[in-house]
């Protein structure tokens, strides 16, 4: 079976000395919990990169990153290539958080481009999709998630998929599993006619929108749940790790 992979988006939260605490106190966690069935991966704030980088030190645990530009240099003040996070030490990027396509009025094109940068650097994207509110109840979710997929996604197998409904994300609120399943049944489908069935099998489409521990067994189970991306709980060692416990005992 795949190997889950529980990913950590620590958003724009903590400073130097909080996120040195969190992520050393996380790697001692997964450390003394033994190899573990699951895949790790955190991603702090860029300007954090370097300190988690040095607090994880030799943990299994992978260093990501929240955003990337689809240029990997250039006039692009406030940006950052994904040439240098993999300098800084990434394994991952993710890429077109509904916040960022939200507030940053992202296209499916632009996100397309970042995934490629990222490819182009040696770093795995994490591509999010995801419908809101609106268009769930008015019965379109499916329709919105697949036109994001296809937009959105590079010419490669090595990506992860993060479905991330937006009504879920910090609000406390969580799809049920058969919303989950549902998704998740026409993600993999669409990764089949796109990649190939076997190259589908070996993409994780994580689950992502309030995840604790109280819920992770449950999603975690799902059908081509792949993982999960962690938004809130992930600020929290305890909760995390309880997190990817749910994920070892899935396998």
């Amino acid at each position: 079976m795949r190997r889950q992979l529980i990913a950590g988006n620590w958003k724009m939260n903590c400073l130097s000395a909080s996120a040195r605490e969190l992520a050393s106190s996380l790697a001692e966690k997964v450390s003394n919990g033994g190899p573990g069935a699951c895949d790790w991966a955190v991603c702090p704030p860029s300007a954090l990169l370097p300190i988690v980088a040095e607090a994880l030190g030799g943990s299994v645990i992978a260093l990501g990153a929240q955003d990337c530009h689809a240029e990997m240099s250039g006039a692009h003040t406030g940006d950052t290539s994904a040439e240098l996070l993999k300098d800084l030490g990434c394994r991952y990027v993710i890429v077109g958080h509904s916040e960022r396509r939200a507030d940053d009025g992202e296209s499916d094109n632009e996100v397309k481009a970042k995934a490629e940068a990222a490819l182009k650097a040696s770093l795995t994207p994490i591509i999010c999709v995801g419908e809101t509110r609106e268009q769930r109840d008015g019965g379109t979710a499916l329709q919105v998630v697949e036109g994001q997929l296809h937009g959105s996604l590079p010419d490669s197998d090595e990506i992860v998929v993060a479905y991330e409904p937006v009504w879920a994300i910090g609000t406390g609120l969580t799809a049920t599993p058969s919303d989950v399943a549902e998704v998740h049944s026409v993600i993999h489908k669409l990764l089949c006619e796109l990649r190939g069935v076997e190259a589908a099998k070996q993409i994780n489409i994580l689950y992502g929108g309030s995840v604790k521990p109280g819920n992770a067994a449950e999603l975690l189970a799902v059908p081509h749940v792949g993982g999960a991306l962690v938004g809130g709980a992930s600020l929290n060692a305890d909760d995390f790790f309880a997190i990817g416990v749910n994920a070892a005992k899935r396998d």
